[in-house]
């Protein structure tokens, strides 16, 4: 990909975003890569900036985790310019989704070697996302962990706050609607993936590709918070459809409603609410992977 020029995103707020900067800068060179980056004080959203540069450049570079993926995702629908990850977030789950390498250096390579797939995105009332959406303990999550926590305690920080707001949560109400059918439920989450990986570590279905066309749903219907105890390690393993207090199932097209409207996590950013439509668009963004 050389004599081609990136627009170079990195979110300084991301885990490892401003130290890795400069290694950034010198693996780019390394690689024979031309980049452009915003100017200091840019305080325009990364969509915004993709639609600014689409002219000057052939290539998006995003550095961060999901939820910087997310910030360009609209950019990059529009314009249609391929993406390049340099995974500097928390869990990076969608670079682990892609067989993404988790070092700097390897990650440019990648990129700079220019293979890439087409791959899907996800949509929940209007709005992408590229890995994971959730409705009820995780986006409780994602409102209770600060930028602050995340850096500092990286994906300890999620066990910490999490251990914290499972001893509380309750149980919601929630009308599901897919596939010609109409299904009434209570649950501690419901979380429709895009992606394989998601929470730094669990795994939304075991053969879920970010290429297969679907998007994969699950609901965690315990009766007890202690219950995810014993179900950690098929959290872990994307094999928790086969309990019976785990409802999960693979479509297209999917709508929620709750009794009150609560918040939508996409990617780990909190976008949209109940009621929400989720779609899938398929082949949506051309991505660089080994």
């Amino acid at each position: 990909m050389t004599d081609k020029k990136a627009l170079l995103l990195v979110n300084p707020n991301s885990r490892s975003g401003n130290a890795s900067i400069s290694l950034i800068r010198n693996e780019l060179d390394r690689a024979k890569l031309l980049y452009v980056e915003l100017p200091p004080g840019n305080a325009e959203a990364p969509s915004q900036s993709i639609l600014r540069y689409a002219r000057d450049v052939d290539c998006v570079i995003v550095g961060g985790g999901d939820g910087s993926l997310n910030a360009a995702a609209q950019g990059l629908l529009d314009t249609g310019l391929p993406l390049g990850v340099l995974p500097l977030g928390t869990a990076n789950d969608f670079a682990r989704t892609l067989g993404l390498p988790q070092d700097i250096a390897g990650a440019i390579d990648v990129i700079a070697k220019g293979n890439s797939i087409q791959v899907d995105l996800g949509d929940a009332n209007g709005y992408p996302f590229f890995n994971v959406a959730s409705i009820g303990f995780s986006a409780d999550l994602a409102m209770s962990l600060t930028e602050k926590a995340k850096k500092r305690w990286g994906k300890l920080g999620y066990g910490i706050v999490a251990a914290k707001l499972l001893a509380s949560s309750r149980l919601f109400s929630a009308k599901l609607e897919h596939d010609g059918r109409t299904e009434i439920l209570r649950t501690l989450q419901l979380a429709v993936g895009n992606g394989r990986h998601y929470g730094g570590g669990m795994t939304i279905q075991a053969d879920a590709t970010a290429t297969d066309g679907l998007l994969d749903f699950y609901s965690l219907e315990v009766d007890h918070w202690w219950r995810l105890l014993a179900l950690l390690p098929s959290l872990r393993a994307g094999t928790h459809g086969k309990w019976d207090d785990v409802r999960a199932f693979s479509t297209k097209d999917l709508s929620i409603k709750t009794r009150r409207p609560r918040a939508v996590n996409l990617d780990g950013e909190l976008k949209t609410r109940t009621p929400v439509r989720f779609m899938i668009r398929e082949k949506a963004v051309k991505v660089f992977v080994p």
